[in-house]
């Protein structure tokens, strides 16, 4: 068994967690890693004694087995489980320090019913990469997509899902929204030739983004797209609605440090086109 970090999936056996555990479990099969599949019994309302609260306990154990079960019966990655007692947000941010890559479903009552509270929570505060993943049929989808905008934290998301494309054989699309100035209601407040020159400004950064990524990945087709109609969220949820991977970093450029995820990063979530995978600042050699 390879001793590289495992791939973690938090599941409570709702479709949503049912479509991330198969997902995980494909990528660890492709990457040679583990897998460990997780569920947490919320214990934060629970004060003692309340002796019923090992059946809740005992329900978790049996989820687990169930869940390993399936994943045993169709895939030979090595699989594991671990219980988790605490906040859900909280444990799994925790437990990701010992994994390659969190994978959670897109929303489902075991991460709070809507990705606006604890699967955001999730994302926001893992310390490695977390995969989105819904119920979309994934089936005949093909490219990554992913976002920049000139931050630390695009450029790493753009080296991911650069190497995710190339180890696929996938074509890279990456998406750089800007709002350009109104003709109408910009009139009389800026130069003609503002627009011009804005665009201009962010076409370099947009091919400083991909800089290097020819010589690093000779065979990969990488398409440019600067959106200037559509906001960044819009952008990317439109960009990726074929695409079998969205990548996007944690937080991006102008936004306040003390904010764990951008607010791009929180709106993709919440109008999830495909799995999405969040990056954050870190050097990591155990990438899944």
């Amino acid at each position: 068994m390879t001793s590289r970090k495992p791939i973690a999936v938090a599941t409570d056996d709702s479709p949503q967690s049912q479509a991330a555990v198969l997902w995980a479990a494909r990528r660890a099969e492709k990457a040679g890693l583990p897998l460990v599949l997780l569920h947490v019994v919320d214990d934060r309302w629970v004060a003692e004694p309340y002796p019923w609260f090992g059946v809740l306990e005992e329900a978790g154990d049996q989820l687990l087995k169930t869940a390993a079960g399936r994943i045993r019966g169709a895939t030979p990655v090595p699989v594991t489980t671990r219980l988790l007692t605490g906040s859900v947000g909280g444990s799994l941010a925790k437990y990701s320090r010992k994994a390659s890559m969190l994978v959670i479903g897109s929303g489902s009552g075991h991460l709070g019913g809507t990705l606006a509270d604890r699967a955001l929570q999730v994302a926001a505060s893992a310390k490695v990469p977390v995969a989105v993943v819904g119920t979309q049929d994934l089936a005949g989808r093909s490219g990554v997509v992913v976002g920049i905008d000139g931050s630390a934290e695009s450029t790493q998301a753009v080296a991911y899902a650069a190497a995710e494309a190339d180890r696929e054989g996938d074509e890279l699309t990456v998406v750089y929204a800007i709002r350009m100035p109104d003709p109408l209601t910009d009139a009389g407040l800026a130069p003609a030739s503002l627009s011009d020159m804005i665009s201009e400004e962010e076409r370099v950064v947009l091919s400083e983004a991909v800089a290097g990524l020819e010589e690093d990945y000779p065979d990969l087709k990488v398409r440019r797209v600067l959106e200037t109609e559509l906001d960044p969220v819009d952008a990317l949820v439109q960009a990726a609605g074929r695409a079998r991977m969205l990548v996007v970093g944690s937080r991006g450029r102008g936004g306040f440090k003390r904010l764990l995820l951008g607010s791009t990063a929180h709106g993709v979530l919440k109008h999830l086109p495909c799995p999405t995978i969040i990056t954050r600042i870190q050097s990591s050699k155990n990438r899944a």
